[in-house]
């Protein structure tokens, strides 16, 4: 997908990038592979994300074909890597054995007619087996098309679009906005959502079955806007968790309302029931953020041993990505774990994360606006009085913004507030743990409250360093890193 509000046409010359010497898709694949070692080095660090996927040169959004196979967990990516600004979709590549710990592969889909835009990948016995969408130009208004591709690999590196392209040609109704396949196996089939849109402008989910991800049938719309949920459902995802159904996507064009739905667009999910066998979805809940965060977009999951984790992109459309001009832009937050508890779903850290912690303990007290200076890469671990008024302040030694976290037990709201209005905020009311597990990179945040009831996710600037300012209520801290851990202990 795009993400972008209304697709425009965009006719693009590769000649510029790509030599006209390029014969074959394998020649394009080396001299972008060429291209991308020699720009690494003229990359700027200084907002470089240490434990985060990025994308090694140019833009990333939207989280691909998050899957697992031979012995790898994988996780593709919407990439541009000729500008750090949206362009012609490539899919970027990265693998982990733990979901932690990741490394770069090469870049598993390069556009040729079609651009490549958002899908997932399924492994079909020793074949990986990629259904994307592919973004066409057309000659009368609205001047694209939208319809499903495959590719495939049988070593999870090099893959070859299939020859019969597309295996989804067009949406039941016409509509050119028909996009962002995913696809998984039930029984002796496979099943797949597609976001899309009906004629008056209203987002939906379609529901679609084959037995060999080459035929496909429609089976029901599975989810649709009654005229106040946006104008598109994108990046859709389905799914059974804790003995229930999760539709998730993320609509597009839903207004702001109070403390909700105040990003450009939202990343959500509805809870209900739903049978294979009439292949109908009834929901039992009304739609719900997924993160109450600024940058959360495009969520993605998948299940491995008996675990459901979840993905998303880093950022949010239309918003300034202050690392742009460093020759790279876009992140993945880190790898959470699903679990659903009283009809909503809880977001907690994978539990891999803990082992980037080492062993180095510091015991003292904090005073009230005590600052600390914390290390680029940090977790922060805060337990105290939720009767009390909270206050923390981030803020760059070398300049840069800051940010606030709040906790208020009158209105029991918790916020990250990034200065200038620029606040989010959402009721908080701890099922178990009370305790703050705040992650810190070069460049972003992550909060989980409690049991992950609530979950910010935020890109901040305040290089190279943060101070941690702690006023109002001094409270127990265990902060880890990825270089020492602390323990900082209210006495």
């Amino acid at each position: 997908m795009t993400g972008l509000p209304h697709l425009v046409l965009f006719t693009f010359f590769y000649a510029a990038v790509l030599s006209e010497s390029v014969n074959s898709l394998e020649d394009a694949k080396d001299e972008l592979a060429a291209y991308i070692e020699n720009k690494k080095l003229e990359i700027n660090s200084r907002y470089r994300l240490l434990y985060h996927v990025m994308p090694p040169v140019g833009w990333m959004n939207d989280p691909n074909g998050f899957s697992y196979y031979k012995g790898k967990f994988h996780l593709f990516y919407q990439y541009y890597p000729y500008d750090s600004v949206w362009g012609p979709m490539h899919w970027g590549h990265s693998a982990s054995p733990n979901l932690v710990h990741w490394m770069d592969l090469p870049t598993a889909l390069i556009p040729e007619e079609e651009q490549c835009f958002s899908g997932s990948a399924v492994a079909d016995g020793d074949v990986m087996t990629l259904i994307y969408t592919a973004h066409m130009p057309t000659s009368a208004e609205p001047f694209y098309n939208e319809s499903q591709y495959l590719a495939f690999s049988d070593d999870g590196v090099d893959f070859h679009k299939y020859d019969g392209n597309p295996v989804l040609p067009a949406a039941p109704n016409g509509s050119p906005d028909f996009r962002d396949p995913k696809a998984w196996r039930y029984g002796d089939h496979w099943y797949a959502v597609v976001g899309s849109k009906t004629l008056d402008q209203k987002g939906r989910v379609l529901l679609y079955k084959s037995k060999d991800l080459l035929s496909w049938e429609l089976l029901s719309v599975l989810g649709e806007s009654k005229g106040d949920m946006g104008y598109m459902w994108e990046c859709p995802d389905f799914f059974e968790l804790g003995g229930k159904f999760v539709l998730l996507m993320s609509p597009q064009g839903m207004a702001p309302k109070g403390d909700r739905y105040k990003n450009t667009f939202q990343t959500g999910y509805i809870i209900g029931n739903f049978d294979y066998t009439t292949n109908e979805f009834i929901p039992e809940t009304e739609f719900q953020e997924m993160d109450f965060g600024h940058d959360f977009y495009a969520a993605q999951t998948i299940e491995h041993n008996g675990i459901r984790y979840v993905v998303a992109w880093f950022s949010m459309w239309e918003v300034p990505h202050v690392e742009d001009a460093d020759g790279w832009s876009g992140a993945m937050t880190i790898v959470r774990e699903l679990h659903l508890a009283d009809k909503r779903i809880l977001m907690k850290p994978v539990a891999e994360m803990e082992r980037l912690r080492q062993h180095v303990v510091l015991n003292e007290k904090l005073r009230r606006k005590q600052a600390r200076l914390l290390p680029k890469a940090s977790e922060l671990i805060i337990n105290g009085n939720l009767l009390l008024k909270f206050e923390m302040l981030l803020e760059g030694t070398n300049g840069g913004g800051k940010v606030w976290i709040r906790w208020d037990p009158r209105t029991r709201k918790i916020s990250v507030d990034r200065g200038s209005g620029d606040v989010r905020q959402v009721e908080w009311s701890p099922i178990g743990a009370r305790t703050l597990r705040l992650f810190l990179d070069t460049s972003s945040l992550e909060l989980f409250c409690g049991e992950g009831e609530v979950v910010f996710s935020s890109r901040i600037t305040p290089p190279p360093l943060m101070g941690l300012f702690h006023s109002h209520n001094p409270q127990k801290y265990y902060l880890s890193t990825t270089q020492a851990l602390h323990h900082y202990e209210t006495r």
